[in-house]
């Protein structure tokens, strides 16, 4: 992955951090958080394990890295989409639907970010240290104000409500994640049993619903 054998400055040492998590990442595109290993991620990225665990403490901390990173991108590229896809003219209820659609929409298509989103609680914010897990909460924290600032801007009547809804929007994109992606099993259920498929999810409508629901409920609530 690189011409050097040792990393021996803080640009080669950037350089093959920035090398372990696009490895990551793209491992990301074709397997399950679950069967990505150490032991894989090392072989693909062409260092010995322990090499590897020089520049993040674990597999997670590689993990809630890459979160991050995703993140920051959606961060940075939802404000356009919100500006194209909301109308400021119209009514709050109008805006609260159309702010749904608009965070849903953005998300289709952003696998990597949704499996991590998925499985930050139960499996990313384990095995890593306290400094790290701080580390990634600083960062979270600092992503969910963005999105809350984008969401105020658009609907102003969350006032001081926006970070609390945004909160509630990133765990409920972890949930839809997961249960509009059923196992191969339940697929071959539904298959066999067509009845079944009313609890078959698609991801976008699915989470525009929830978020939409979210939106409004806390629109209400701020002006109680």
């Amino acid at each position: 992955m690189t011409d050097f054998q040792r990393a021996r400055s803080e640009e080669q040492r950037g350089i093959r951090r920035r090398a372990i998590l696009d490895t990551t990442a793209a491992m990301l595109e074709t397997m399950p958080i679950g069967e990505i290993s150490l032991n894989e991620l090392s072989r693909r990225v062409g260092l010995a394990k322990s090499n590897v665990l020089r520049y993040f403490e674990s597999r997670e901390a590689i993990l809630l890295e890459l979160l991050d990173r995703a993140w920051q991108q959606w961060v940075t590229d939802l404000p356009a989409l919100a500006d194209a896809g909301i109308d400021q003219d119209a009514p709050v209820s109008r805006r609260a639907e159309q702010f749904a659609a608009v965070v849903a929409g953005s998300l289709a298509h952003r696998r990597i970010l949704c499996d991590l989103l998925s499985a930050q609680a139960g499996v990313l914010e384990h095995n890593v240290s306290p400094q790290a897990a701080a580390r990634y909460k600083r960062a979270a924290v600092a992503n969910v104000a963005g999105i809350a600032a984008l969401a105020r801007r658009h609907l102003p009547e969350l006032g001081d409500s926006a970070p609390q809804l945004t909160a509630a929007m990133i765990m409920a994109v972890g949930a839809v994640w997961t249960h509009a992606r059923p196992s191969p099993a339940m697929l071959a259920a539904y298959e066999a049993d067509p009845s079944l498929t009313a609890f078959k999810l698609d991801f976008v409508t699915a989470l525009q619903e929830v978020l939409a629901t979210l939106t409004v409920g806390t629109i209400a609530r701020a002006r109680v």
